[in-house]
């Protein structure tokens, strides 16, 4: 009788709790880096709040949720050096295989449907590390008028304007 008593005590405590948040954290660390190096890192939240300023190389513990229901978070990274093209990186939360898999394993409904969706652990911020390559400003003018000529690197002018050239012999 107490084996049943342990085991009925066992399922149904695996069933009232979230296994995200038993495993997981309700934070995430992201590396960032760029090339080249010493750049300014801009974080801001979905609610355009900013929530980190930097240089890279660095590390940022970022929240995974808000803490409403079902509130994940997302985050944009501007990654920018001067004269250098700047660069913006979105970083999302998409629920985990411990929420997907763990929940329904286990039986969770309370998990599944309270617990992990409050907590903020089922979540998992992706990319998981962010690599920014800066490429160096063109100083390209668009500033261009009938009857001008402007000379510039055949890699400077973008590719939509390349067929409007005209080769002078």
């Amino acid at each position: 009788m107490k084996n049943n008593l342990k085991l009925f005590s066992l399922i149904l405590l695996v069933m009232l709790v979230g296994c995200a948040t038993i495993v997981g954290d309700k934070t995430q660390l992201i590396p960032i880096n760029s090339t080249p190096d010493s750049a300014t890192v801009l974080i801001t939240d979905e609610k355009g709040a900013q929530v980190f300023k930097g240089q890279t190389p660095t590390s940022v513990t970022l929240q995974k949720s808000d803490g409403s229901y079902w509130g994940k978070k997302s985050y944009s990274i501007v990654i920018s050096k001067e004269g250098y093209d700047p660069q913006t990186i979105s970083l999302t939360a998409s629920p985990n295989g411990w929420y997907i898999a763990g929940n329904l394993v286990f039986g969770g409904l309370i998990g599944w449907f309270i617990v992990d969706p409050f907590n903020g652990a089922m979540y998992t911020l992706s990319p998981e590390q962010v690599t920014a390559s800066l490429g160096k400003q063109s100083s390209f003018n668009n500033n261009f008028s009938e009857g001008t000529i402007s000379v510039v690197l055949l890699e400077n002018v973008p590719r939509q304007l390349r067929d409007k050239m005209v080769r002078i012999q």
